[in-house]
């Protein structure tokens, strides 16, 4: 194949020479092509050129051992084809980092949002406690906090099943009606 008026043995012989205006002409000669070989696969500008000055990077930095007898042209493509592989398995790793590392943030983001909201619920449900009559107070934290029957709180106070009973039922009343517009996960609580 003849390149401008330069044969492609006469561009090797002076490839290996280290004749800078025959690198020049292969650069002259095979930028486009190159450029159009990687654009179609990556389908971006700079990632493209990035391949092209790769490529004939590397045809610079082993031109030693380039040989007469093989053409240059698929041994440029051979080198841009394989770049072009990995700049496609590199930007496939990337999006799959990036969608783990957005997966991940909204996770975290969801834990600390529910985290926070369990917190202010809390509080809320520890404030409306605070403001029961002391008797239904002690009955409902021992019933919903430390997991006792009616019959343990009954024996534990000196009062009867049924005054546990009556107490309870009280507080639930009361707590439901001052978490009434906390939505449905706060009436579950109180259940």
């Amino acid at each position: 194949m003849i390149l401008g008026k330069h044969t492609e043995v006469e561009l090797i012989l002076g490839l290996r020479n280290s004749e800078e205006p025959m690198f020049a002409v292969v650069f002259k000669n095979y930028k486009a092509k190159l450029y159009s070989f990687a654009w179609r696969f990556l389908k971006n500008r700079e990632l493209s050129e990035e391949i092209v000055q790769e490529t004939l990077l590397i045809l610079w930095s082993h031109r030693l051992e380039l040989r007469e007898d093989l053409p240059l042209g698929p041994y440029l493509y051979t080198i841009a084809r394989r770049l072009t592989l990995n700049a496609l398995r590199n930007m496939a790793t990337a999006a799959a980092a990036r969608e783990k590392l957005w997966i991940n943030l909204s996770d975290a983001h969801n834990e600390t949002e529910e985290a926070i909201m369990l917190a202010d619920l809390n509080d809320f449900i520890e404030k409306a406690v605070a403001t029961l009559p002391p008797k239904q107070q002690q009955v409902f934290k021992l019933s919903r906090y430390g997991g006792k029957s009616h019959e343990e709180i009954a024996a534990e106070l000196n009062i009867s099943k049924n005054t546990v009973n009556n107490h309870l039922v009280e507080a639930l009343k009361n707590l439901r009606g001052q978490v009434k517009g906390l939505g449905v996960l706060a009436c579950f609580l109180f259940v």
